[in-house]
């Protein structure tokens, strides 16, 4: 390859490098990222039905993991 080649794809990385450096402070300046309204709107959208489902997974999740200390804990140990 040519040199003129290797310094023609250095420049234009760089360039395009700086622009996309560019564009997201940019986005972040102007508040493009920022969604205030998304929790709200979640929480509003839900149904009862979709809450009591949450609250029922939870529920399990931490049955589960008593259960796992309850095992941990009643395990088989060796004496000393």
């Amino acid at each position: 390859m040519d040199n003129w080649v290797v310094a023609m794809m250095l420049t234009a990385s760089t360039l395009l490098g700086a622009f996309g450096l560019w564009a997201l402070l940019w986005g972040l300046k102007t508040g493009q990222f920022d969604d205030p309204k998304k929790f709200l709107d979640g929480a509003q959208l839900d149904s009862e039905e979709a809450l009591h489902d949450a609250i029922d997974m939870e529920n399990k999740k931490k049955d589960i993991l008593e259960k796992r200390e309850e095992k941990k804990e009643n395990a088989y140990r060796p004496p000393d």
